[in-house]
């Protein structure tokens, strides 16, 4: 086990290097004069060009740039933001309501996902499974904004049921609308997996076995069945949760919730490329560490899974 962690710890380096590579010469290579706008509707001063060029190595190609950075990084630098604003200080203000958001879409996904595969996987092709299948290729056919926009309009707007907007991110109920829109296409998945992984089980030799010795279903498929079957269950939803934090960035546009996707955004708007470099940096690293402690989970849960 030890091996394997610091093999995958290796492994790391070369997928963080390769993304924020990547989204350095995206943001840095948007079109137009990244110190455009810097000074509201006036010309920026000379002093302060010179200044920013300097502080930023505009002047130097996008490579040479990036090497800047991986440098700032590795001393724990993210690097300043245009405003003047260090990133981090700015990431650890957005992150705790991106958080929130996702570990409250995460246990919306779970209650859900679960519960609906097992009820689809004991009747399977009944009229509850056939509903469950289509109503969820529904779901994902449609982009994510799309669904968040319909969500806003018509359980925001129109009954009033949800703010349209969140004001206060620490409000599990303000945040309950956006963490619905955020679980519902990884809700789909979830069920679907939860399924396969229990009609697996029940057509296993134990429970058979279970069967034949006459134990009672609810307790074949409350004991045997579920334990065997949640392992891969487990391990999607650990690292659902990263892919529920990047989901996050047009969800949190939407519904203008002031998180890591919020701060994204804006700094996309405002040609901020420091703080979008940063703000990926950090969500990829999270990634990466939420994958790795699913795998040592995984390892725990199945003893038949060793790495050597």
């Amino acid at each position: 086990m030890t091996g394997y962690i610091i093999r995958r710890l290796m492994q790391f380096l070369p997928v963080l290097l390769g993304t924020t590579f990547i989204v350095f010469c995206l943001a840095w290579g948007m079109p137009g004069d990244p110190l455009a706008g810097k000074c509201g509707d006036r010309e920026c001063p000379e002093a302060y060009v010179a200044l920013a060029t300097e502080q930023f190595h505009l002047d130097q190609p996008l490579v040479v740039r990036y090497g800047y950075y991986v440098a700032d990084l590795v001393r724990g630098d993210l690097g300043t933001s245009f405003t003047g604003r260090q990133v981090s200080e700015q990431l650890m203000a957005a992150f705790p309501a991106t958080i929130r958001l996702a570990l409250l879409a995460v246990t919306i996904e779970v209650l859900f996902g679960v519960a609906i595969g097992i009820a689809s996987a004991l009747r399977p092709g009944k009229g509850f499974d056939t509903g469950n299948l289509l109503l969820g290729l529904v779901i994902i056919a449609f982009p994510g904004f799309v669904i968040a926009n319909l969500a806003q309009l018509i359980f925001g707007v129109r009954l009033g049921w949800f703010p349209v907007t969140v004001n206060d991110p620490s409000s599990l109920y303000q945040l309950l609308l956006p963490a619905i829109v955020l679980a519902l296409g990884h809700q789909v998945t979830l069920s679907r997996l939860t399924r396969t992984a229990v009609l697996e089980s029940l057509e296993s030799d134990y429970v058979r076995t279970a069967h034949t010795k006459g134990l009672r279903p609810s307790r074949i498929v409350g004991i045997h069945v579920l334990r065997n079957s949640l392992i891969p269950v487990v391990t999607y939803i650990g690292k659902d949760i990263g892919g529920l934090m990047a989901g996050a960035v047009v969800t949190e546009s939407v519904f203008n919730i002031q998180g890591v996707g919020g701060l994204i955004v804006r700094s996309i708007r405002s040609h901020d490329g420091v703080t979008i470099v940063g703000a990926v940096t950090v969500i990829v690293v999270t990634y990466l560490v939420i994958n790795l402690l699913v795998d040592i989970a995984y390892a725990a849960l199945d003893p038949r899974i060793r790495y050597d």
